[in-house]
């Protein structure tokens, strides 16, 4: 395919959805089966166009490989094509270009993000009853009725699938922003979807909200982290005077802004080390988007939002952003870890401790979808603690497969949910949470398909060996920190020792509470009349499990690993990490070769440990998981057996760490009195007021006075004025009497003065004068 026809499918990749959303907004909105046709016609478009660039890319790979040449690797950009924005001053040469690019790591990503959209927005069309009678109650569930804001939800799902897919084709940081900021803004609508609805205090999870507090959330934790990036790109855009990938993050740029020193503040900072700083600005956004501590609290709560709504922020768009943007520059975060390795301790640390943290939390949680999203911040927290030792390739596969294990989940979840609302339909029970796990069991029979495909996407969460997408990236996480340890340097060794244990832990418990959660909802006997009279959900819902679940496994064989035995030799190329490995390949080497970044691209040799690891924590938590719960499934009314083994802990665990109350109680309410008392009684009535008050009295008294002076000036004096001129008038109207005799008589008489003045007392005056 010709370079003109790939660039205008990959400016294209975007539109569908973002034009979705407008002709929904402004021409759809009152008819629902021409909303879903428009949503559904635009993710398709987008879907094809992006497997079709995709594949264009993936095809340079293989004919290299057949080749045994490297002409992606020397040119790994293939498709760039980039406008001048808002070109008031042509003039200007360096101007800000927007634009479109792929490279090999947006080539897996547009394989990835357009299918699960798609996957999700086929699913949603079931999932919102359609076809069924419709619902009446605006802002809040119509279970077994059709959705009566129907055309809105997918309105905002468009933008959203726009917003994502905008930021995955941008070749620079500020278009890439103005994707993160829509799905931001779409996050915030659409996990307030259903704002009108209200819980009651629920004491098995004190800090549940509404969705519309829960949107509000969302949106405040999340810009905490976008003001930091947006000074990152501030900063980016200084050190490398443009905002595109390609030319900053260049080898040869990256080694000339190393050479360069900076000044701020007083303090002076060599180049390398002012790049460490912009990527932990950077990265504190993906903190923000990406749910990791300290700013994990929001994503639980996201789950207020519809099902389709919590997998494609889990796992198509919004958190996957986050990582991608610093897989996307990593080059940048490689030269900053190398010249400080305080940046390698800041996003290591943060990564593994938010993945153990999130996995324990996750162990006593018993809502269905609550689960899944501790889950999600675990499984990001690998992909970060990844990065933070240097492993790109293994946290993009991980990214990758976690993606399509974790949409399956949530699809699952929500198939669940379904499932029991209808039951609660049948015996009319609208009080039962049909969310909980502890009131379902015995769903395995009730709903096969979605049995099967959550038991796919729950092992390969686990990380079951071999078979499944979730072992080869998370082995390959492990593997890349096992070896840091014996061959990195400088703080290196010591953290990776710290993650791989860390993960390690994690890992193993994600397989106990993935089997947990396997067994409470599926397996013995129904523990409510709503798990009793459950059933299979629709079409729309199921086709999606089973096109996920496909993914979910084999997803996993495009990165084996050469050395890995017996498998390896079958399979013989490691096709994603030498396939994504080419983005950058070149620009590391040359950064090695300058001493700017500890190692280049390498494929590592086979480790027996971390091997055996990976196996033990997955097969071990799947085991231990069994025993809990899957030998003897729990009875009705029984109680979970953690309670009793953890006793507070799991009271500890199941309350979240009580992260939300300790912000709280140290950010949120000393911040409200701030607000409340200081500034409000203290600055607004105390100080401004006061000032205000001053003013007023001083402008009033000048106001008085001039009003007074008005008065005496301009009102009594000209009123004395026309007074003495009406006088006078009144005294000489009686010279006009309206006779001609008297007026001749008068002018005679007045002549006859004249004259005497004129012939005799002038001649006087002008003697006395002389």
């Amino acid at each position: 395919m010709d370079k003109e026809t790939l660039e205008l499918m990959t400016w294209l990749i975007p539109v569908g959805p973002l034009l979705s959303f407008f002709l929904i907004t402004l021409f759809a909105k009152h008819n629902k089966t021409l909303s879903a046709a428009i949503a559904w016609a635009a993710v398709f478009t987008s879907l094809g166009l992006g497997w079709l660039v995709s594949f264009n890319v993936i095809g340079l790979q293989v004919e290299d490989m057949q080749n045994g040449t490297h002409e992606l690797r020397k040119n790994p950009v293939v498709i760039a094509d980039s406008e001048a924005w808002l070109p008031f001053q042509p003039e200007i040469e360096n101007w800000l270009n927007m634009g479109v690019a792929v490279d090999p790591l947006t080539a897996v990503m547009l394989f990835m993000v357009p299918f699960a959209v798609t996957m999700i927005f086929i699913y949603s069309v079931g999932y919102h009853n359609y076809g069924k009678p419709n619902g009446t109650h605006l802002g809040t569930p119509n279970h077994g009725k059709q959705e009566p804001l129907f055309s809105r939800f997918f309105a905002f799902m468009s933008l959203f699938a726009a917003g994502m897919l905008t930021l995955v084709v941008a070749d620079n940081l500020l278009l890439a922003f103005m994707g993160w900021e829509i799905m931001g803004l779409c996050s915030y609508l659409l996990i307030g979807f259903w704002y009108a609805r209200e819980y009651d205090p629920d004491p098995k999870n004190a800090q549940k909200l509404p969705p519309r507090r829960a949107s509000i959330k969302a949106f405040m934790t999340t810009r905490a982290g976008d003001v930091f990036m947006l000074l990152g790109i501030v900063g980016f855009y200084k050190l490398f005077g443009t905002l595109t990938f390609a030319d900053a993050l260049s080898a040869g740029s990256l080694i000339a802004a190393a050479g360069t020193e900076y000044s701020m503040y007083g303090m002076t900072f060599d180049g390398a080390t002012w790049m460490g700083v912009l990527g932990i600005l950077i990265f504190i956004g993906t903190v923000g988007k990406s749910a990791q501590w300290p700013l994990h609290v929001w994503l639980p709560n996201a789950m207020e939002g519809p099902t389709p709504v919590s997998a494609v922020i889990h796992a198509a768009a919004m958190v996957s952003a986050g990582v991608y943007v610093v897989i996307r520059i990593f080059p940048l975060l490689a030269v900053g870890m190398e010249a400080s390795g305080n940046v390698s301790l800041i996003i290591g640390g943060i990564g593994a401790f938010t993945a153990l943290m999130a996995a324990t939390i996750a162990v006593a949680q018993d809502d269905v979808k609550g689960v899944l999203a501790y889950s999600t911040i675990s499984q990001l927290g690998f992909m970060i603690a990844a990065l933070g030792i240097g492993a790109y390739i293994a946290a993009a596969f991980h990214l990758i497969t976690h993606a399509f294990f974790k949409a399956l989940l949530f699809l699952g979840s929500g198939s669940i949910i379904h499932g029991m609302e209808h039951g609660a339909e049948h015996v009319h029970d609208h009080h039962t949470d049909p969310q909980d796990m502890m009131n379902m069991g015995g769903l395995k029979d009730k709903m096969p398909v979605t049995f099967w495909t959550f038991v796919v996407g729950g092992f390969a969460l686990s990380g079951f060996p071999f078979v499944t997408a979730g072992f080869w990236s998370k082995d390959e996480i492990l593997a890349d920190a096992y070896y840091q340890i014996s061959h990195g340097h400088g703080v290196i060794p010591l953290l990776s020792t710290a993650i791989f244990w860390m993960l390690a832990a994690a890992a193993l418990l994600t397989a106990f509470y993935t089997m947990r959660q396997i067994a409470l909802t599926f397996f013995g006997e129904p523990r409510t009349p709503l798990a009793e009279h459950a059933h299979e959900s629709n079409g729309y819902m199921i086709w999606p499990l089973r096109g996920l679940a496909f993914f979910a496994i084999t997803a996993g064989f495009v990165g084996i690993p050469e050395t890995f035995p017996v498998l390896g030799q079958i399979f013989n190329y490691n096709f994603f990490h030498h396939f994504v490995g080419e983005t950058i390949y070149e620009t590391m080497k040359v950064l090695y070769a300058e001493g700017l970044v500890a190692h280049d691209i390498i494929t590592l040799p086979f480790q027996p440990f971390p091997v055996s690891i990976s196996i033990g924590v997955a097969l071990g938590g799947l085991g231990l998981g069994w025993l809990v719960y899957g030998v003897r499934p729990l009875k009705e009314g029984q109680a979970d057996p953690l309670v009793r083994v953890l006793g507070p802990i799991h009271t500890f665990l199941r309350n979240k760490w009580y992260w939300d109350e300790i912000y709280s109680f140290f950010i949120i309410k000393p911040v409200v009195w701030f607000s409340e008392y200081f500034v409000y009684e203290v600055v607004d009535r105390g100080v401004i007021d006061t000032i205000l008050h001053v003013v007023a009295k001083v402008f009033y008294a000048i106001g008085q006075f001039l009003k007074r002076t008005e008065e005496i000036v301009f009102g009594d004096a000209v009123d004395w004025v026309k007074d003495m001129f009406l006088v006078m008038a009144k005294e000489v109207r009686i010279l006009q009497s309206g006779r001609i005799q008297e007026y001749a008589g008068l002018t005679l008489a007045f002549t006859f003065l004249l004259t005497l003045l004129i012939l005799y007392v002038l001649p006087i005056l002008m003697q006395y004068l002389q």
